[in-house]
């Protein structure tokens, strides 16, 4: 009976939570920060959930969702997760973890998003000047994590975020700060993630440098070079709590199963130029081999339902890891995300 009360809290918790967000309304806060691209989710096995990974990061992605959760990878892991986006955008992700000691791991992570050149056009050649531009996203990481007791860690990312289109460029430094704890009651996990706090984003480069003429009315008067002002922008904070229960699973599960084990997810987040939305997501692993998954995040637009399925291989010494995660987007079609990664013991 007690199994299925901490369940059903957990589930009316997330309703409830729901409905006071959808009451809300809108804030009006979109399109007020930079680097939108710090904001997609890295890892197909955390996007089958919905994203609902703070409490539950214990793998190579923890780097991007909470890179507490680093010390629970124990052996060195390099990974890769290419997802293709709409209008041919390309999102890439690279990590490397490597355990320090039984308590603490280091890690490296990039991120970069990639569109194909577009042709410029002018007021004058509207349908193209035979010249094209593109423009891209960086952003690099180093992870320190540490668990200060058998159930509390914390970790940290320092990143270097950078953004371009044409010839101009913006570059700041920032920071994610992040712990879990774990509770000796079923497998129960509270994880919490602060992301993405640091400096602003302000575009530079040639193409804002204008001849400006002061006195136009003077044929005498030479034009002078002036430069075009622009603003700095912000971040996109986001400042995420979570809960993770084996409902069931080994020796910590609500139930004991030694070929069975499914996680139950719930994560809120509070984002700086959005509103507030919570996720839910289930992770069911089979004899530790084959994993299915599925989330749902709340007060979003069309970012909704999520799916994943992934596989684990063990090969001697050498653990292979690939997952497949999709996400509709309503009218915008569907995304698809791919992860594989590595792990030498």
């Amino acid at each position: 009976m007690k199994q299925f009360l901490l369940v059903l809290v957990c589930l009316l918790v997330l309703n409830t939570w729901s409905d006071n967000l959808r009451a809300q309304g809108n804030s009006n806060k979109s399109g007020t920060t930079a680097a939108q691209f710090l904001k997609i989710g890295v890892g197909a096995r955390a996007m089958g959930m919905g994203g609902s990974f703070v409490a539950h990061a214990d793998d190579i992605y923890s780097l991007y969702w909470n890179p507490a959760g680093l010390t629970k990878v124990e052996a060195v892991t390099i990974s890769a997760v290419q997802t293709q986006w709409f209008a041919d955008i390309s999102h890439n992700f690279f990590g490397f973890v490597l355990p320090v000691d039984g308590s603490s791991a280091i890690g490296a992570q990039v991120i970069t998003l990639n569109m194909d050149e577009i042709e410029i056009t002018t007021i004058d050649d509207p349908h193209g000047t035979n010249e094209f531009y593109d423009a891209s996203d960086l952003a690099i990481g180093l992870s320190y994590a540490k668990r200060l007791t058998n159930y509390f860690a914390l970790g940290v990312t320092g990143k270097y975020i950078q953004q371009k289109i044409y010839n101009e460029s913006a570059s700041t430094f920032a920071f994610d700060i992040g712990s879990v704890l774990n509770i000796p009651y079923y497998g129960l996990k509270l994880g919490m993630a602060f992301s993405n706090f640091g400096g602003s984003l302000k575009m530079e480069g040639r193409d804002l440098t204008r001849e400006f003429d002061l006195n136009p009315d003077n044929s005498l008067n030479d034009g002078v070079e002036a430069r075009l002002k622009t603003e700095p922008w912000d971040l996109p904070v986001n400042f995420s709590f979570g809960l993770a229960l084996d409902i069931i699973g080994g020796k910590d599960g609500l139930y004991k199963a030694e070929q069975h084990q499914l996680t139950f997810d719930i994560t809120g987040s509070h984002p700086a130029d959005a509103d507030e939305y919570a996720s839910i997501g289930f992770e069911y692993t089979l004899s530790k081999l084959i994993s299915i998954r599925t989330g749902y995040r709340s007060n979003r637009d069309v970012e909704k339902m999520f799916y994943g399925a992934g596989l684990h291989i063990p090969m001697g010494t050498t653990i292979f890891n690939f997952d497949y995660a999709i996400a509709s987007f309503e009218d915008l079609d569907y995304i698809h995300v791919f992860s594989a990664s590595i792990a030498f013991k």
